[in-house]
């Protein structure tokens, strides 16, 4: 249960414990506890701090300037960087809401006793992480590293079925694009799945080499048992970027199919219509010819004149017609 003393931004702030027990405490207590060289680490979750939360976490854990000033933006690129004694990590984050993907960001700062997690814009609580580790106090041993791991783990996980829902989605336009009819809407539907899976590639493809980076980091941060957890999580990653890549290459498909039905659907059509206007052209030019009104022309005299061209008429459209249909053109 979160402390009620605590600001609304502030989700978690407990101290771990190398025998597996947590202990909520304050922020203010935080420096006391890291002074005490007992083996624990101390877990903040926030959710967009303000920027005097950020200043007072830095006064606790020594945070280092640049890292504080890139957190109060949360508009960074994924990225690791490394600053002697800590780490600060950026990952962009992705939740279906609403039948919509939303992104945001999660910045991690991780020392030897600690870790701060700082949620922007969409996200999944990290509650199950932190559930995850208080159910295996052995992992506690391994300090921040292990809880680090186990968010990484959430927030590859929640990619998932995200990519699960794009591939059904797109199952469904296909659907769409073979039709009959051409829908505007469909066109849509392939533009903005595809746009939102190039962003979800833009969020999962870093991963990949921020999880390389940690599984090869030689540091008192993360130690060489919990640097294994983290090449598993690497797979898991490059499985859903390729899956991601697989799909983004099926919707480029599915869009040049549409585009090429929709031409074929209006050559059909044009021939069609330039087919009704050559059998319109026949009896317009016989009788165009016959309204000139000039004294001499063959059969204006003729008494069954008028019953000919009526029945020449005709012949010329049944055989144009039969000739359309046979070339398919009506």
């Amino acid at each position: 249960m979160k402390d009620p003393t605590l600001p609304l931004c502030v989700i978690n702030c407990a101290v771990y414990s190398r025998d597996g027990q947590r202990r909520d405490i304050s922020l203010d207590a935080i420096s006391d506890v890291l002074a005490e060289d007992d083996g624990s680490f101390v877990w903040v979750g926030l959710y967009e701090p303000d920027e005097g939360i950020l200043e007072k976490l830095q006064e606790e854990f020594g945070l280092h300037d640049l890292a504080i000033e890139d957190a109060n933006n949360a508009h960074q690129r994924p990225k690791l960087e490394n600053y002697g004694n800590s780490l600060f990590i950026v990952v962009h984050t992705a939740q279906s809401v609403d039948s919509h993907i939303r992104f945001g960001e999660t910045h991690l700062f991780v020392g030897p006793r600690y870790l701060v997690t700082v949620r922007h814009g969409a996200s999944v609580s990290y509650a199950p992480a932190r559930a995850r580790l208080e159910r295996e106090p052995g992992d506690m041993a391994h300090g921040p590293g292990a809880a680090l791991y186990m968010v990484l783990d959430l927030i590859v996980d929640n990619f998932a079925p995200i990519v699960d829902e794009f591939s059904s989605d797109l199952n469904e336009l296909e659907h769409d694009i073979f039709a009959e009819d051409f829908r505007k809407d469909t066109v849509r539907k392939l533009y903005d799945l595809k746009r939102e899976l190039t962003r979800l590639r833009m969020a999962v493809s870093p991963l990949q080499d921020i999880l390389g980076q940690l599984a090869r980091l030689r540091s008192n941060i993360i130690d060489e048992e919990s640097q294994l957890y983290f090449r598993d999580v690497h797979d898991h990653t490059v499985r859903i970027n390729e899956v991601t890549d697989t799909l983004r290459e099926m919707l480029t498909a599915a869009m040049s199919v549409n585009l090429s039905l929709v031409t074929i659907q209006q050559g059909e059509v044009v021939k069609r219509l330039a087919g009704w206007a050559a059998l319109l052209a026949a009896p317009t030019l016989i009788a165009s010819w016959y309204g000139m009104n000039f004294k001499h022309m063959p059969e204006l005299a003729g008494r069954h004149s008028y019953a000919v061209m009526v029945g020449v008429t005709i012949v010329v459209v049944l055989v144009l017609y039969g000739y359309l249909r046979r070339a398919k053109w009506l």
